[in-house]
């Protein structure tokens, strides 16, 4: 026998017409799968019930548990009811190798010749069904005989089926069938086909897993049609398809089509997966590592029972994925880039690949900007920044390093370049005066990552004091901590709910014993009179603050409660209040803007992105800026209008684009099955405050990407099609097509519809 592979879903589709029971066959395989512990499904399209119609029948059973819904279109193997309808259209989609079981009298090598690529087996269930008196001499029913059949071509024991066929309520005459066809089952398997199924991968039914062109299922087009009933006339309403936008591509800051990707990842091709991200992004590991995660707040899932992990799948694709970029064409202009930050590498990316000759001038002697200095390698190793970074170099962009920008040379960068983008991100840091002479004990939360990562930088035994409630004041928080502080506390002057840091950075700062105070606002810094060996060397003098009427931000202003005033032993302060841009770098008169009104004085365009312009603080919102930067560069060199993305394409027939994000009560949500989310593999708090190792291992597999409800975009699901009681809704490759003549506008492909994708029009 065949070497066996374990945990392979094997698919199986049943091609039979009404009356012989195809679906209960399904049933019958499903069940005795079932019995012997395994996850199974087993249903019909119910579009053809007519004695003598064509139908279809679907069986799956895996080891794990099997969350596929759609109908099988490339099936592992292919039994046949009825002879007559042997033909292309039922080895549509099967895998080379697999079994084609028929039901005729005929030897299995009366068709290899047709089915050159398949191993064949051949009983003759119609006699075997009329001698133990299953249905009638006209309409014999030949299923438990099949199931016999099916499970000595599967190698699976007799035994198991009988057991299935009384577990569903079959009496003797039906266990009679099935040993009768299990004993006469004839195969067949060509020479060729023999040698070469040894050494590939097989499942645990012996079916052969090779990549070769497939022809059309019935499902798809081919094979036998219903008989023709023209009901179209009967309508007052005919159904149509229509897209809208999912929330999640709708709030990315950095543009992605998040349930493009999604969606290839939950079809197991992490390869198309990150093809869909790097259209707009350069930074899917990094994203995947830092990013706040917007879209995972909008995501209609959490009514149901949580957001799809997108941060760690958008990981999983940067990490495991492959994908070639290269320049679109080859221009001649020539486009600067100040900073090399994620706005100006992103720019400088989708410049490059736009065809332009691309250089980065850098102050620093390292390119990545903050994505390098102001992010611990706890939350981004530096092999994953190097090599998300040299997709872009490996694009011809070139870095010129040491090159501090003034407004002498941003005018010489002007006169040199075809346009020149800043991208030097908020360099002016938000200071606090706290009336001390020792300038020592406060320090800049940027500063201060700064040189823990160039191991400048230790703390030991030191009480650590962070002001600030956003994502540099918590990774100096915890840098403090695996840099020797004996203690760090952040104080923060609003509560956790105003706090601009990514929420599960706050949580995991808690977990590794950071203390956090909030509404607290430091006053005055003062030299510790006191014992210091236990308190510090300093003490803050903090006052109590109470929430008022929201500010220009959005959030609650704090006011301070009067005579509130208490002080905290520290020897170290690290200030991390916020930046603002450097405006200082452009000439005097040069209007700064951006997008579509960015103006200037100079004949070269100059622009501002980034945080620089934006001042959004994230590394997505720096990407997106990016990306729309360098296409309005080439826009404006170009005089076209070439959109940043095209983001939310389908493949399929839609007929009508909703320009409106879809939300959840327009969602089927008890149509879903409730997963709770995957979290990824992470280093306990007691381990990682010790070390600047990455502590998040990621996702081990994508099938995180299958909770995905592919919210007002349709993902194939087939349900409209399995239950069109009409047979007229069909899906052909990522097409639905209507076949409107005999459609009577029932409205049953709306109602099963779980992502409002099928919608009903007046005629």
């Amino acid at each position: 026998m065949l070497e066996l592979a374990k945990n392979t879903m094997v698919e199986i589709r049943i091609h039979g017409r009404g009356g012989q029971g195809g679906v209960t066959l399904a049933k019958l395989i499903a069940t005795s799968r079932f019995l012997q512990g395994q996850s199974v499904q087993a249903f019909g399209l119910y579009a053809a019930e007519r004695s003598g119609a064509p139908i279809q029948a679907f069986c799956r059973y895996a080891d794990d548990t099997i969350h596929n819904r759609n109908l099988i279109y490339e099936p592992d193997h292919v039994i046949v009811l009825d002879p007559t309808l042997v033909g292309p259209g039922i080895t549509g989609g099967l895998k080379p190798g697999g079994w084609i079981l028929i039901n005729t009298p005929a030897s299995p090598d009366t068709f290899q010749e047709q089915f050159s690529s398949n191993r064949l087996a051949t009983v003759d269930a119609t006699s075997i069904a009329r001698r133990n008196k299953l249905g009638t001499r006209t309409v014999p029913i030949v299923n438990t005989a099949l199931a016999g059949a099916a499970v000595r071509m599967l190698e699976f024991n007799l035994e198991e089926m009988q057991a299935a066929i009384e577990h569903l309520g079959f009496t003797g005459p039906n266990l009679a069938a099935a040993k009768e066809a299990y004993d006469q089952l004839r195969t067949s398997e060509p020479a060729e086909l023999q040698a070469v199924t040894r050494s590939k991968s097989v499942s645990s039914t012996g079916l052969y897993h090779a990549d070769e062109e497939r022809g059309p299922s019935f499902v798809e087009g081919a094979g036998g049609g219903l008989p023709g009933i023209e009901t179209g006339l009967w309508a007052t309403e005919q159904p149509h398809r229509q897209q809208f936008i999912p929330p999640c591509n709708h709030v990315c800051p950095a543009g992605n089509d998040v349930q493009g990707f999604l969606q290839a990842l939950a079809n197991d091709d992490v390869d198309n997966a990150l093809a869909v991200i790097v259209r707009t992004s350069p930074f899917p590991s990094i994203c995947g590592r830092v990013c706040p995660a917007p879209c995972m707040a909008s995501c209609n899932r959490v009514e149901l029972d949580g957001a799809v992990n997108v941060r760690q799948l958008e990981r999983y694709a940067g990490d495991h994925g492959r994908a070639t970029v290269e320049p679109l064409n080859e221009r001649d202009e020539h486009v600067a880039v100040v900073g090399s930050g994620p706005a100006g590498l992103t720019a400088a990316y989708h410049l490059a690949r736009l065809g332009y000759y691309v250089t980065i001038y850098e102050q620093g002697w390292e390119i990545g900007g903050l994505l390098r200095t102001g992010i611990p390698g706890y939350r981004l190793p530096a092999d994953v920044l190097d090599r998300e970074i040299g997709r872009i170099l490996s694009l011809g962009v070139d870095v010129e390093f040491g090159e501090p920008i003034d407004r002498n040379r941003m005018l010489e960068l002007a006169q040199s370049h075809d346009a020149v983008l800043v991208a030097t991100g908020l360099q002016e840091l938000q200071a606090l005066r706290l009336g001390v002479g020792d300038a020592e004990a406060v320090e800049q939360g940027i500063d201060f990552l700064d040189r823990s990562h160039r191991g400048e930088v230790r703390v030991d035994g030191e009480h650590v004091v962070v002001v600030g409630g956003g994502n540099t004041a918590m990774d100096a928080a915890r840098s403090a901590l695996r840099l020797g502080a004996t203690s760090s506390r952040v104080i923060y002057r609003r509560t956790r709910r105003e706090m601009p840091a990514i929420e599960e950075e706050i949580e995991e700062a808690l977990e590794e014993g950071v203390v956090i105070d909030f509404l607290i606002q430091p006053i005055t810094l003062q030299l510790n009179e006191r014992d210091a060996s236990n308190e510090g060397r300093h003490r803050v003098v903090c006052r109590h603050m109470e929430l008022g009427e929201p500010d220009e931000s959005g959030r609650r202003r704090p006011v301070e409660m009067a005579g509130s005033d208490f002080e905290i032993g520290c020897d170290r302060v690290i200030l991390a209040l916020g930046q603002s841009p450097d405006l200082s770098v452009f000439p005097e008169g040069t209007e700064v803007r951006q997008d579509q009104k960015l103006l200037g004085l100079l004949e070269t365009p100059v622009y501002a992105i980034g945080d620089f312009a934006t001042r959004d603080g994230t590394v997505a919102g720096a990407i997106g800026s990016g990306r729309r930067s360098a296409f309005h560069i080439h826009n404006t060199l170009n005089d076209i209008d070439v959109p940043a993305t095209r983001q939310n394409e389908s493949s399929g027939n839609v007929e009508v684009w909703r320009d409106e994000v879809i939300q959840s009560e327009s969602l089927k949500l008890h149509l879903f099955e409730r997963r709770l989310p995957s979290k990824g593999v992470a280093v306990p708090p007691e381990a990682r405050r010790a070390t600047f190792d990455e502590i998040h291992a990621g996702l081990t597999d994508p099938r995180e990407a299958k909770r995905c409800l592919s919210c007002g975009v349709c993902n194939e699901c087939d349900l409209c099609v399995t239950f069109c009681p009409e047979g007229v809704l069909k899906r052909v490759g990522h097409d639905l097509v209507f076949d409107y003549p005999h459609c009577k506008g029932c409205g049953i492909c709306v109602t099963e519809c779980p992502r409002n994708v099928v919608f009903m029009s007046h005629l």
